[in-house]
């Protein structure tokens, strides 16, 4: 198992780093002069030399979106629609603007104009954000190598239950307690993070901390609630990252049930 961790470990690298060069390739398609005055005069360095190294993202992309795609699945599966919906050209959407216009309107050269004069409404630089969002979900995936997360995938198929915390219960029973805090934590996470979305704040960070700090900054929940998730909080933390005990499963069954208390009370 440890080296099929550490190829693993090796594959996520290898699609970050060529995550930067298809992200570089797309800013330079679509901004070549910017991005040269950006390295001659900021990072002075020789930009026709940077440029031999970049791929041509429509050549480059969808061999590294197939394998990125799979692996988002596998360790990130919470945010896997996510990152299918930046690609994929909504079924229902009836008009493209810069903020429904994804990756597949680039690869086809979808530009969209309006009035006499062809005033561009939605051209391939918007897909920029959407690729950018693609790049840091697969970049969180860097962050979690090194947790129990990992043993999810191994332990479980996600066909056998319905929910996360189900998954996260099955688990425990199989004293599988670092990955079943892992998972809870991550449905905690997520949640907290739709219910900013939902209530149009603005965060910075997604992890659980910053999010319950953005909650309680708005007044979305009170103290006691405020408190409960940060206990919840270190719970997860130390089913990911501390390396000095194992979590005991009162610990473990404390975060499942407080992150199902938590989806049944904050909206």
């Amino acid at each position: 198992m440890k080296d099929n961790f550490g190829q693993i470990k090796a594959d996520v690298k290898r699609l970050h780093t060529q995550g930067v060069n298809l992200l570089n390739a797309m800013r330079d398609e679509q901004f070549p002069a910017q991005m040269e005055q950006h390295f001659t005069t900021v990072l002075k360095k020789d930009y026709q030399e940077f440029k031999k190294g970049l791929p041509v993202f429509k050549a480059a992309y969808q061999p590294w979106y197939s394998e990125a795609m799979a692996v988002v699945k596998i360790l990130l599966p919470l945010r896997y629609n996510d990152f299918l919906r930046l690609y994929e050209k909504p079924k229902n959407r009836k008009d493209i603007t810069k903020d429904n216009y994804v990756i597949e309107d680039y690869l086809s050269d979808t530009v969209v104009t309006s009035g006499f004069d062809k005033k561009v409404v939605a051209g391939p630089e918007a897909a920029i954000p959407a690729f950018e969002q693609q790049f840091h979900i697969l970049a969180a995936i860097m962050n979690i190598l090194d947790s129990s997360l990992l043993d999810i995938r191994r332990e479980v198929q996600a066909s056998l239950l319905d929910a996360e915390l189900d998954k996260a219960a099955f688990l425990v029973k199989n004293k599988q307690l670092r990955a079943a805090g892992a998972l809870a934590g991550i449905v905690l996470e997520k949640h907290l993070e739709q219910v900013c979305e939902r209530r149009q704040l603005k965060i910075s960070r997604k992890t659980i901390t910053d999010l319950n700090e953005t909650l309680k900054k708005n007044e979305i929940i009170d103290f006691p609630d405020y408190r409960h998730i940060g206990l919840l909080a270190e719970l997860y933390q130390l089913c990911v990252q501390n390396k000095k005990r194992e979590p005991e499963p009162t610990e473990v069954a404390d975060l499942i049930n407080g992150t199902d208390k938590v989806l049944k009370t904050v909206f």
